[in-house]
Formats: structure tokens, sequence, C-alpha cells
């Protein structure tokens, strides 16, 4: 029996600011209690179609398979490296001279006439003839000699398709339970609770006259189910995965089972507890073989603090941001040899923007590596710093302008550079009066609807965005701007 089953009890929180991958461990988490159905051998279901066929008949099928993808001219490397080569290669035993092998049999079965191939041997049936380009293909008077092989085939493609969609449809017993804690998430759904039940029926040809009548009764939530679940399969273990736990008031959420989530306190330990529910009054305990997962967004201050009595049952796990997963980016996707002055290196800017927050705002106020994950280009970073990055951290900074310039630093910097503006200082410079014909004014006017729609305003506690910045114009359009942003 693996470890997994024998060990004690799991009880973890990962903790961490927001974009540390915390979600993304529990998904992963997951996965080591779900019981996946074995994987449709389909090597067996290959090994089948090929035992009984002859290399000139393997090569006809790999050319039938290609030509399905629309490929017709193959070079012999293409055929020695496909699967079913591959397989008859294994099935014979064979790991060496096998360009020779396919060389052989495709000269030998190339039509006398051919004007690319030379050979003296040649078989009494052509199928296979080379252009100038060295790339072989299947000859079509061929085809009418390949209505069995053809057949066989497609009864093998199907057989795998019929597979993969078992597969699919049984993805595996999943042996573990999620749930996503918020300020309203209480004992009733996590444990029991009285809840209204339906019973009865409406007839269908009056929709005035119902049978239906509503009833209340005690219904388990979802750690109690999963509970008893794990209680009639103690050769497994069972995991409650928890997201956000400190949304929620975790003492009313937990209620009576606070105490006995303990490892020594589970069913079957040493000092094993058992209470009486307080809906339905029945006796019991936690399973041994439940484990518990949860994360805590440790830059919630708003929601109530997590309650101590829960810090001594659990293990934290801090989730630091890792800034050495991004990539390094240049102006648009796809880019490959560019010079370093057309590059962002999304980690040095990450670690650069988190050096300064944590002077500024505390180490709880970083960024997340989640949030410059899916970047490509310089766009998508614009996207993600006016409508992510930089209203967050406004937040945290109480829109004081003086904070956010340091980040992004823009001290001493001139004002088409300044990723923040003083949105007073440019008001009384005159440059947003709605009259002026600035470049400025008229970038503000065209953008200040997308601030809008932004869900926040360019214009809160006194800082606003560069119009350049939302534009993706000027110096916001370069690489040089974000690469001030390392240090």
């Amino acid at each position: 029996m693996s470890d997994m089953y024998t060990r004690e009890p799991t009880n973890i929180i990962y903790t961490g600011v927001a974009g540390t991958g915390k979600t993304y461990r529990l998904l992963q988490i997951a996965k080591q209690y779900t019981d996946y159905l074995p994987e449709t051998n389909n090597e067996a279901l290959l090994g089948q179609l090929l035992q009984s066929l002859s290399w000139r008949e393997v090569l006809c099928l790999i050319f039938l398979d290609l030509r399905a993808e629309q490929q017709d001219l193959v070079k012999v490397r293409e055929l020695v490296d496909h699967p079913f080569f591959i397989t008859k290669a294994a099935q014979n035993a064979r790991d060496k001279n096998l360009e020779s092998t396919a060389w052989l049999e495709l000269r030998r079965h190339s039509p006398i006439d051919s004007k690319t191939v030379s050979f003296d041997n040649r078989a009494s049936q052509a199928y296979f003839d080379k252009d100038n380009s060295g790339a072989w293909y299947l000859l079509p008077e061929s085809m009418v000699l390949l209505t069995e092989l053809s057949q066989q085939l497609a009864e093998f493609q199907q057989a795998q398709h019929d597979n993969q969609s078992n597969q699919n449809q049984n993805s595996g017993q999943q042996r573990f339970s999620m749930v996503s804690f918020h300020q309203a998430y209480g004992y009733e759904e996590f444990v029991e609770g009285i809840r209204p039940v339906m019973s009865g029926s409406i007839q269908a040809n009056n929709s005035h006259s119902s049978n239906t009548q509503m009833s209340y009764a005690v219904q388990d939530g979802a750690f109690l189910k999963l509970c008893q679940r794990a209680a009639r399969d103690p050769q497994h273990r069972y995991a409650m995965l928890i997201d956000e736990i400190n949304r929620a008031n975790v003492s009313r959420v937990f209620g009576e089972l606070l105490s006995l989530i303990e490892p020594d306190k589970r069913a079957g330990k040493p000092n094993a507890m058992m209470v009486h529910l307080a809906y339905s009054g029945r006796a019991f305990s936690v399973p041994a073989n439940v484990d518990i997962y949860a994360t805590m967004n440790t830059q919630d201050h708003s929601l109530a603090p997590l309650d101590m009595a829960l810090r001594r049952r659990f293990r934290f796990i801090d989730c630091p941001p890792q800034p050495e997963l991004l990539p390094i980016i240049g102006r648009t996707s796809g880019t490959t040899n560019r010079a370093q002055a057309d590059t962002v290196d999304l980690s040095k800017l990450l670690t650069g923007l988190n050096m300064r927050i944590t002077q500024t705002l505390g180490a709880e106020a970083q960024l997340g590596h989640a949030f410059l994950f899916s970047v490509d280009d310089l766009a998508q970073l614009q996207m993600v710093l006016v409508e992510q990055i930089i209203p967050q951290l406004a937040q945290a900074a109480g829109g004081q302008v003086v904070i956010l310039q340091y980040i992004f630093r823009d001290e001493q910097q001139p004002l088409s550079t300044q990723f923040i503006h003083d949105s007073q200082t440019m008001i009384n410079n005159d440059l947003y009066d709605p009259m002026s014909k600035n470049h400025a004014t008229t970038q503000h006017q065209m953008f200040a609807g997308q601030g809008a729609f932004l869900g926040q305003s360019m214009n809160v506690g006194g800082y606003m965005m560069n119009p350049d910045l939302i534009a993706k114009t000027g110096e916001f359009g370069k690489p040089a701007i974000y690469q001030r942003l390392y240090e």
C-alpha cells in the first residue's frame, strides 16, 4: 500500500498574495485524489493492426494515414519516424538499418518506367514512386489494390476514437470535494443544515394545479458528505479543498468540528473525539483518511481574520511570487533572435516592481507572477498594467501619486514617459483643459470613456494613468520604457 494511503492526516493552508498560484496548487492536489481509469491501450490496437502486415503493407498504410492529413509527398525519414513503422520494427525486434529497409521496399515496389528510381529487382506490382525532390508518393493507380488496407485503417481509427470518447466520459472517480468560502458561507453548507425540500409533482396540463409541497429537512453539507464517503472507504485517502478559507467566519463554518480535524483526534487515533452534530444530533467523528487543503490570500485585510485556533491545526506554507517563471517578450509575439534592447524581461520587471512595492506598501501588497504569466507581447503587457496592476496598486496606495510614481520610477521623468500622472498638476498646468488643442488633451478625451469601461476612473485619489499607456502609443510602444522598471 502506498504512503499516500497510510500516512497521517494532512492539514495545510497555502498562503500568499494574489496571483501566486495557490488555487492552481489545489487543482494539482485534486489530481492526486482522483482514480483515473486505465488508459486505453492504443499500442495494443496498433499492434493488432500491424501484426500480420508486410513491410510493403505497412508503408502503404502510412501513406494512407498521411493522405488523410493532406500530406501526399513523404520523405523516407518521415516514414521511418511514423508510429506504424516504429511499431512494426519493434514487433520484428529491429532497431538498426531501418531507413535501408524503407528504401529497399520503396524501390522494389516502384514502376519500371520511373524517371527517378533505378532498381534491378522490382516486384511485379508497383505502389510507390519518387519526385525530383526526393519525396515519395503513393501511385494513384494502386489505390484500387488497397481497399482492404484502407478499411483496416478506418476500423483502427474508429476504435481509437471510441476509446478516447470512453476515456473522456469516464475520466476518473473523484475522492475530493472543492468549495470556495465567502462571507455568507456557513455551517449549513459545510457540515449540515435545515434546508427546503420539494416533493410531489406539477400537473403538466394545468399550470395552476400542483401537488408540489415544500418541507424542511436536515441535509448534509460538503464536508460531511466527503467524510461519509471516506468512512466507507478506509483504504483510500480523501481531500477537502477549500479556496479562500479566510473569506468566511471559520469558527462558524467548522463549528464543533474545529477540534475534530486535529490529526490525533481523528477516528481511530489515540485521542479520538466524537461529537453530536448541531442539527441532526448524530454522533460524528472525522475519519483519519481525510486531508484538508486550503488557500488564504494574505492581501485580504477587509475580511474576518483567520481564527487563531485554526492556525494551531494547520501547517502554513507560503507561496511567494515566482518571477523566474516569466518569459522575455518582444514588441510582438513569436519574434525570435531579438536584440536585448528590443525585449522586455518580465522576470526582472516583476522583481523590480515588487521590490519597490515592498518598500512602500509592504510585502503583502506584492504582485503575483500570474498577473504576467500569459503576457506574450507589449500590447498584452500594456493591457495588464492598465486593467489590473495599476488599479490594484492604486487601491493599495490609497491613490497616493507619490507612492505610485515611485513604484513605476516616474520621478525625474518627462510627462510623456510617466506611467502615473498627478491629475491636479495636469489640470493646474492646463494640460487637460477641454478647450485646449494640446495633444494630451485629445488623448484624455479619447480614453476617458475607456477608463470608465475598465471599471475605474482615470482620476481616482489624485492619480491618472498616462493616456499614451492606455492608447498603446508614444514611448509606451517601445521596450525601453518598461526596462527602466527592472531595478
